[in-house]
């Protein structure tokens, strides 16, 4: 099994937040670390100060250029590029670090968020203010009581999560967020893709019709809603094959197959690949998000 990375800031360092340097990662992780599928309890802030970047994140290829931010959530499977070409800062933080409000309004908790976020205008400079300042305090040496440096920290990693969750230009947020029906189906599919893949049985347990439920998602995500399902079990599919060494007949009865055949069958409809050639691809035998998503 590749376990999945715990937080684990060094020593001496206040718990549940940490801000480190690409230069500092590169000096405490082996390349083949970096470069084969990572699977975090925490979350990871991308930001750059030169150079540029290509990161995999659920098997999607994704650019980073300076002045835009990546946001890794816990769960999801990331692949680093290479990292010799750029500089830039990091912040990874526990799930439970942020106070319940600002998880709330920072929606942290949102599957479907945007994984690379562009400031426009006076934004950009607000959080490169709010990240220098949380970076400055956390390298900081100025004495306090520990409680009152984690208090410090906490707040100003709020300022800057709520900064980047509420951006206004591309990928950033919206003021409306999504419709009912769609964000009670997504929120449903979420809780229950291993125990269901029908359309009809989520119809059935929100109270709309399929129909209903195929329009509000094509309008909120740009895909039907059967699809919607079908992807979110593949992306887990892909997940598991990618970050664990779990036969295919567990993956099949953990996403809920009545066999490992007919798991095979399902994953090669709607990846043409299968579930053995995927995981040869997602651990270095193809080039990182060459598979699509």
């Amino acid at each position: 099994m590749i376990p999945e990375l715990a937080f684990t800031p060094p020593v001496g360092t206040p718990a549940g937040v940490e801000v480190l340097s690409l230069a500092e990662l590169r000096s405490r992780t082996r390349p083949e670390q970096l470069a084969g599928p990572n699977r975090h309890d925490f979350h990871v802030l991308v930001t750059l100060t030169d150079g540029s970047l290509r990161h995999t994140v659920d098997f999607a290829g994704y650019g980073l250029e300076l002045g835009s931010w990546l946001w890794v959530r816990p769960g999801q499977v990331h692949q680093w590029g290479d990292t010799a070409g750029a500089e830039g800062r990091l912040i990874l933080f526990e799930r439970d670090f942020p106070n319940p409000a600002t998880a709330a309004a920072a929606r942290l908790d949102e599957p479907y968020a945007p994984v690379v976020r562009t400031p426009v205008g006076d934004e950009g400079e607000a959080l490169r203010v709010a990240a220098d300042h949380l970076d400055r305090e956390f390298r900081g040496t100025i004495r306090m009581p520990v409680d009152v440096h984690v208090a410090v920290l906490r707040h100003l990693l709020a300022v800057l999560v709520l900064r980047l969750a509420h951006l206004t230009g591309p990928a950033g947020g919206t003021a409306s967020g999504p419709g009912t029906a769609y964000a009670r189906f997504r929120d449903a599919v979420e809780r229950g893709f291993a125990d269901s893949r029908r359309l009809e049985d989520y119809a059935r347990a929100l109270g709309y019709s399929s129909r209903t439920l195929s329009r509000a998602t094509l309008a909120a995500a740009g895909v039907g809603a059967k699809e919607f399902i079908d992807r979110r079990v593949v992306l887990e599919a892909r997940r598991m094959l990618a970050h664990s060494e779990l036969s295919a007949a567990r993956i099949a009865a953990q996403l809920g197959f009545s066999s490992a055949t007919n798991f095979g069958k399902y994953f090669h409809k709607h990846t043409g690949r299968t579930p053995a050639a995927f995981r040869d691809s997602a651990r270095g035998r193809a080039a990182p998000g060459s598979d699509g998503a």
